[in-house]
């Protein structure tokens, strides 16, 4: 269970590391009102822009982080991979990788697929917002791949995290999106007629296919839909809700 006062759920795998911040943000311990309740992270959600910066702050605070420090996009459900050398607002990525010690990687959830990595040997780190759209660009293995081009990481020596999102048993969809998915990552339900969509396991797939080991893989059991008293889901409210973060820093040696 999650305990309803704790502003943020840590990252299995990457959370062995004490070196490392790897989390991401609940509902809990926020300010903002209906239909944001209450702890919404989301810059560019249409509640009051100090709503969000005292929520921020609370939540950032709660890990020990400076939010001066803090790195994120507008996401736009791409594949685009960001190499990010100082903090800021960055538009059109929903990847971002660095090597440098206290950059808070941040990426925007609310149904999404957020993806953790870390290289404990290359000290690099990256954070990736994997939609449908972005799984199926491969916006995982990207992410690895600049990981390792960039930095000299090696695949087998990255961990992930794979955070909460919608998983299979919400993640409802039609024919014109389940036809983009192999057959190992969509389930028929003839009565409903719909397909059910397993994001989880397609970027899982992908780290795997980059060369991570399956032991450094993490999997939140949480998702987003069924335990929507914990974390924001554009689907199931209709699409005014709040935005959480999924967040990894490095401390400095």
């Amino acid at each position: 269970m999650i305990d309803v006062k704790n502003f943020f759920v840590s990252a299995s795998v990457l959370d062995r590391h004490t070196n490392l911040i790897a989390a991401q943000s609940t509902r809990h311990g926020g300010i903002s009102p209906v239909p944001y309740c209450s702890l919404n992270l989301g810059l560019y959600t249409p509640d009051a822009a100090d709503h969000v910066r005292e929520n921020r702050r609370r939540f950032f605070n709660q890990l020990d982080l400076p939010p001066t420090q803090v790195a994120g996009a507008r996401q736009i459900h791409g594949d685009a991979v960001l190499e990010v050398d100082e903090p800021g607002e960055y538009d059109g990525y929903d990847a971002l990788i660095t090597e440098h010690p206290e950059i808070v990687l941040t990426v925007t959830i609310a149904d999404c697929c957020p993806v953790l990595l870390y290289d404990p040997l290359r000290r690099v780190i990256g954070a990736v917002h994997a939609g449908w759209r972005g799984t199926v660009s491969g916006i995982t293995a990207k992410a690895v791949e600049r990981l390792v081009d960039r930095f000299g990481a090696q695949p087998e020596n990255i961990q992930a995290y794979i955070g909460a999102c919608i998983d299979r048993s919400s993640y409802e969809v039609d024919a014109d999106v389940a036809d983009h998915f192999a057959a190992a990552y969509k389930l028929w339900d003839a009565d409903r007629r719909k397909y059910y969509l397993d994001i989880k396991k397609a970027n899982r797939d992908q780290l795997l296919g980059s060369g991570l080991q399956g032991e450094h893989i993490g999997l939140s059991p949480w998702c987003t839909v069924r335990n929507n008293d914990h974390f924001f889901s554009h689907r199931k409210e209709g699409g005014k809700t709040g935005r959480g973060l999924a967040i990894i820093a490095m401390k400095a040696d």
